[in-house]
């Protein structure tokens, strides 16, 4: 592995829609030390097992869910 091609990682604290948080490390722009999500598992649709209504005409949330629903 070559040196020195690597940021510097730091721990940044992730907050949730929640107000849930968690540690991660990794590198942020401007050395940022926390990072407040938009979106997330808890308020995204597709993870949030219908509770919310979508208008799926063609069929790919149904697909998604039906594959990928065991999972979340």
């Amino acid at each position: 592995m070559k040196k020195n091609i690597h940021p510097e990682k730091s721990s940044v604290t992730v907050v949730m829609n929640d107000g849930s948080e968690f540690k991660l490390m990794m590198k942020l722009p401007n050395n940022a030390q926390r990072l407040v999500l938009d979106i997330d598992p808890t308020t995204h649709p597709a993870w949030r097992d219908g509770e919310r209504k979508l208008i799926d005409t063609s069929g790919q949330v149904q697909k998604f869910t039906k594959k990928f629903g065991k999972l979340f």
